[in-house]
């Protein structure tokens, strides 16, 4: 199940988004959408996990939290 996360600090690396997920079980792919101009993160990304149960539960633990100041939202990619 892909999940797209909005809202993150534009300092957050792919690294600590992947180990942010990883605690709820396996993930197969993460990545942040970068600024073509700047290099920049532009504050959103997708995580793919493997196993629907697992997705779910890190989307229904870490929807609304609070990660590096930033209030996170995470739903199922489209």
């Amino acid at each position: 199940m892909k999940l797209l996360v909005r809202n993150l600090d534009r300092d957050y690396s792919a690294e600590q988004l992947r180990r942010l997920f990883e605690s709820y079980g396996g993930v197969q792919s993460c990545s942040l959408v970068m600024d073509q101009k700047t290099g920049e993160s532009k504050g959103f990304g997708f995580v793919e996990m493997p196993k629907a149960g697992e997705a779910k539960a890190a989307m229904k633990q870490l929807n609304g939290t609070v990660v590096s100041d930033q209030t996170i939202r995470v739903k199922k990619a489209e």
